[in-house]
């Protein structure tokens, strides 16, 4: 791969000083960084999850600080894409399943190879990589046994996101750089003709193009999952007080108008707590109530007949309700409406539409709407939100919003008033507390 000319590799054009590419990116912050992450380490342990992340910011403040950026090219173009593609081949065929049984002993990679039905040549060039980023472990030639990580991997929830990714976000990201060119180097505001399109040669936005391309769909699902993982929930105290927020001022005898209840059942009008819209299969409302059990009124949760259709267990004290957000919201004056990570799968226009929907349901003065996403700072943003920036502009010609693009929305835009930001840190959704205007 190594261009030459007249037989002698090139180190740079004429003229041109290339040192700096192999010198390390601040060596004089390594002691410091040292420094810290020892102090920082002191009684260090895994439940303790906003210490954790502080050393391992830390960590890879040390890394980036130590290589050269030789090496950080070489592992975001070569190391990190090699491993990530070869992760998701392993997961296609439950190579770490394999890997990860008769717990987790030391496999041979012909024993493994017969497994998945690979070559072996080929599933040792793989196998090599893998250990090489320190991904499995290498107990000897030929040999490999499973870490924490790949033992995770034959988890749906974290092994989902390598083929979700890998086969439906890969490839629209890739062709992103030719769509911008197109475009005058604007970013996408509109869902007809986005980047997805675009990468996918499709007219299917990027849920029906999953649909139509399952098991997309389902490690999609998945996926949300894991993506949430380990993470605080909205309901949580370090992030939204529900027994201050929430339960204090709710009307236990509060009528509740239901248009959708064609069937006199008198329980229909009796008060709602709380709305999940677009609720998928209940995984947030199924929470609020094994954290907050003794929480009075109803909790309804709303998503697309097809959805609802699919759950097989839900909670008795949930209410499932077949719902398109884009439509007259049928549950008026309940006490709370909970947005979890929609509006950041549309451009400004079509959230609007969705919250007009909400607003013509909640009561002045009573009704809140909870809308439960990412809110950018300023300064200092986790990458686990830029991230995600990037992937719902590609894939939505959406965004994760600052504070600014909130106020914006919310407030210039839908009319309402924003009681507070209620945000946790670290990159974790926090939430957005609005309500009508009095």
């Amino acid at each position: 791969m190594a261009p030459v000319t007249n037989g002698t590799k090139q180190s740079g054009q004429p003229g041109e000083d290339v040192s700096i590419a192999s010198e390390p990116c601040d060596i004089d912050a390594v002691p410091g960084l040292i420094a810290d992450i020892s102090s920082l380490g002191e009684g260090l342990s895994g439940d303790n999850r906003n210490k954790r992340l502080a050393v391992l910011e830390k960590a890879r403040d040390l890394v980036r600080a130590l290589e050269t950026p030789r090496e950080t090219m070489l592992k975001h173009v070569g190391g990190q894409t090699a491993a990530f593609f070869s992760l998701a081949l392993g997961n296609d065929v439950e190579l770490f399943k394999h890997l990860a049984a008769n717990d987790g002993s030391p496999k041979s990679t012909e024993h493994l190879a017969a497994a998945v039905g690979f070559e072996l040549d080929l599933l040792r060039r793989i196998l090599r990589h893998l250990a090489a980023m320190g991904y499995i472990s290498q107990t000897g030639p030929d040999e490999y046994k499973p870490t924490n990580f790949t033992r995770a991997m034959t988890i749906p929830v974290v092994a989902s996101g390598y083929s979700l990714y890998a086969y439906s976000l890969i490839e629209p990201m890739i062709h992103f750089p030719k769509w911008l060119k197109i475009n005058g180097y604007r970013a996408p505001r509109a869902i007809d003709g986005n980047p997805q399109m675009f990468g996918h040669r499709t007219d299917l936005p990027f849920f029906d193009w999953l649909d139509a391309h399952q098991p997309l769909a389902s490690q999609f699902n998945d996926h949300m999952g894991g993506f949430r993982l380990g993470r605080p929930s909205w309901m949580d105290e370090e992030v939204f007080p529900v027994e201050a927020n929430l339960l204090t001022g709710f009307d236990t005898t509060k009528t509740i108008t239901n248009n959708n209840n064609r069937n006199g059942n008198s329980k229909n009008n009796d008060p709602v707590l709380l709305v999940d819209i677009g609720g998928s299969y209940g995984h947030d409302l199924e929470e609020f109530h094994r954290k907050h059990p003794h929480a009075p009124g109803r909790l309804i949760l709303q998503d697309l007949p097809r959805t609802i259709d699919q759950i097989s267990q839900l909670d008795s004290r949930i209410e499932a309700m077949p719902y398109d957000f884009l439509t007259p919201q049928p549950i008026h004056g309940a006490r709370a409406y909970y947005l979890h990570q929609i509006l950041h799968d549309y451009p400004d226009d079509r959230c609007v539409e969705i919250i007009e929907q909400v607003k013509r349901a909640m009561t002045p003065g009573y009704s809140k709407l909870l809308i439960n996403e990412h809110v950018i700072p300023a300064t200092g943003a986790d990458w686990e939100a830029t991230y995600l920036d990037l992937y719902l502009m590609v894939a939505f010609s959406a965004r994760e919003r600052t504070v600014e693009d909130w106020r914006n929305l919310l407030e210039k835009r839908c009319g309402l008033v924003i009681s507070r930001f209620w945000d946790p840190g670290h990159g974790v959704e926090g939430v957005i507390e609005c309500e009508l205007p009095v």
